[in-house]
């Protein structure tokens, strides 16, 4: 169990971004991770989305500005395959906005990448 200063019973309690529930579940924890890395990506949103950077260059953005405000406290995880499939949406849905649309050769029309596509 979780107790405040004053001794009440508490059923949830962040500290230093890192969140602590009373049925030791880390579904919360994840939630602030995937919204702070989605703060983080459109705070640098214009980077990724310049013609002037490579592709190269923004995954290297991913990797060290992004990554680590999803995956900060990450050592003490215990994942299930939900939180797993939660966390690779977040990864597929930010390199797609990087990798932006594909034109298909033969209709010409554009579509959005494949999971498959996606690794980098």
């Amino acid at each position: 169990m979780v107790y405040n200063s004053s001794f009440e019973r508490v059923e949830l309690v962040k500290y230093l971004r890192l969140t602590v529930t009373n049925q030791n579940s880390i579904q919360e924890e994840i939630k602030s991770g995937l919204q702070s890395g989605n703060a983080t990506y459109h705070s640098v949103q214009n980077l990724l989305s310049s013609s002037l950077l490579s592709k190269n260059i923004k995954i290297e953005i991913y990797r060290t500005i992004i990554l680590p405000f999803v995956f900060y406290g990450c050592e003490t995880w215990l994942l299930t395959l939900r939180e797993v499939h939660r966390l690779r949406v977040c990864e597929n849905s930010v390199l797609r906005r990087i990798f932006g649309p594909r034109r298909n050769q033969v209709t010409g029309e554009w579509r959005k990448l494949h999971n498959e596509e996606l690794n980098y």
